[in-house]
């Protein structure tokens, strides 16, 4: 949200976990709805957060009131925090409680802030607005806000199966021993697990599968949906994350053709992985769509020696980008062994040649594949080889 004050010191959110006591980890959508182009105030307030404990999930900007929703529903979030800043809060506002009762989730409560007038206050409270944050809100009122908002998590009300799917994904994450015993399960066609450095552009690199698999499925009239599951690492200072990476997917246009769960973790604590696989793979369709088939497992940033993905899906790839080290670090064990394929993402920056050339000399019969995820280059032929096509 917006219209906050900068003043709190980040002392404050440090090294104190203020969420122990809650029934579970709180989970806030960060929306930015409207015209809105500047996000750095909704990044203070991502932070103070974070720092305080809680999993931040953050949409980007520019969403609609429906992508909002939808958002939030798939996150099985405990609030939306929702800013704008171009005087649009009295028809956006109540858009998004629409939204969310379309989607199956009516009952998730919508903290907005921003620019709001005093006298618009009581009419957007009236309308189902559960708190409302104008200029001058501090960060700690907006963190405690987002506390009191968490309930102790029980079968969602509603017989929209996403919203479902998306509930029982929170309970197998946090406490698989509470998950409801007759949640189906089935394993999707293709499983498929990006992993690779920091800033490899693996997030943007999934959003441009997810996106190629939604066009190829439309034009062929085929009514399989696409997941994906992106981790993100949790602090080991407060157990808060800042999980950001389905910014990258326009769900402003993919809306329910591609499913986005954020989880955190530590380290490679990949337990709860299969049964969340399954429970999307068993994901009951929605009207005009059917099943996943298939699934994206993008890992957190990980390291040399960072591998366990490998036992939990069908094909790994590996991403990597120019400037990264030198030919020997090709030849040491790890990562790079559990490859079925690599990608050489952002190929159109310098030394490229070099690594291509590089993972080409120890990859075998194992193919390797240039891409600009940013601007698709290279994507579908990615795409094809991944799907085994």
């Amino acid at each position: 949200m917006a219209g906050h004050t900068l003043t709190t010191p980040t002392t404050e959110f440090e090294r104190k976990d203020r969420c122990a006591e809650l029934p579970h980890r709180p989970r806030v959508l960060l929306g930015k709805m409207g015209l809105d182009g500047h996000d750095r105030g909704v990044k203070v307030i991502a932070r103070a957060l974070r720092d305080s404990g809680v999993h931040v999930i953050y949409s980007g900007l520019w969403q609609t009131p429906r992508s909002l929703a939808i958002s939030a529903r798939d996150e099985d979030v405990d609030v939306i925090a929702a800013s704008m800043m171009s005087n649009s809060h009295m028809v956006l506002g109540p858009r998004l409680l629409d939204g969310l009762e379309l989607v199956g989730r009516k009952d998730i409560p919508v903290h907005m802030g921003g620019i709001l007038p005093e006298k618009d206050i009581a009419e957007l409270k009236q309308a189902g607005v559960a708190r409302c944050f104008p200029t001058g809100t501090g960060l700690i009122e907006i963190v405690e806000a987002v506390k009191s908002a968490v309930t102790v998590r029980r079968e969602v009300q509603s017989d929209h199966p996403t919203a479902q799917l998306a509930r029982d994904l929170s309970i197998a994450h946090e406490s698989p021993e509470r998950l409801r015993p007759d949640a189906k399960r089935a394993r999707p066609k293709r499983v498929i697990g990006i992993t690779g450095s920091p800033g490899a552009g693996k997030s943007t690199l999934v959003a441009a599968l997810a996106s190629e698999h939604a066009r190829r499925a439309e034009k062929s009239g085929s009514k399989e949906r696409v997941g994906v599951v992106a981790f993100d690492p949790m602090s080991p200072i407060t157990s808060g994350a800042l999980l950001g990476d389905r910014l990258r997917v326009d769900f402003n246009r993919l809306e329910e053709n591609v499913f986005y769960r954020s989880l955190a973790i530590s380290g490679e604590d990949y337990r709860s992985l299969d049964a969340v696989i399954e429970l999307i793979g068993g994901c009951e369709p929605i009207e005009g769509a059917g099943t996943f088939d298939t699934l994206f497992i993008e890992t957190v940033g990980a390291g040399q020696n960072e591998v366990k993905i490998r036992e939990h899906v069908d094909r790994t790839a590996v991403v990597l980008v120019p400037g990264m080290g030198d030919a020997v670090q090709m030849d040491k064990a790890g990562i790079l062994e559990i490859a079925d394929l690599f990608v050489c993402n952002k190929a159109d920056h310098s030394g490229q040649n070099e690594l291509v050339r590089d993972l080409r000399e120890i990859a075998g019969k194992r193919p390797v594949f240039e891409t600009v995820a940013t601007h698709n280059t290279g994507v579908p032929e990615l795409y094809e080889a991944l799907m085994g096509t």
